[in-house]
């Protein structure tokens, strides 16, 4: 699956967490941009996995902040 279908995927899981409709680019981040909390970050995490049957680890959880890295996580995580 290529990046862009990826996006599209994850575009679609985001939807329903994105309450206050911010456009979402690579460098939106997650904490700042979008205001998750981390409820919401473990729900989104968990939809993710689901959709794509993946682990994204707790310390890989740590390491992204943007929607561009998460696009990168899980290309990396289903192309493993």
């Amino acid at each position: 699956m290529d990046r862009e279908a990826t996006s599209a995927r994850i575009a679609k899981l985001i939807e329903p967490f994105n309450k206050k409709g911010i456009a979402i680019t690579d460098d939106t981040k997650f904490t700042d941009d979008l205001e998750f909390d981390s409820l919401t970050v473990m729900d989104f995490v968990a939809a993710i996995e689901d959709e794509f049957d993946i682990i994204i680890s707790m310390n890989q959880q740590a390491e992204i902040e943007t929607y561009g890295q998460l696009v990168d996580a899980v290309m990396k995580l289903t192309d493993a």
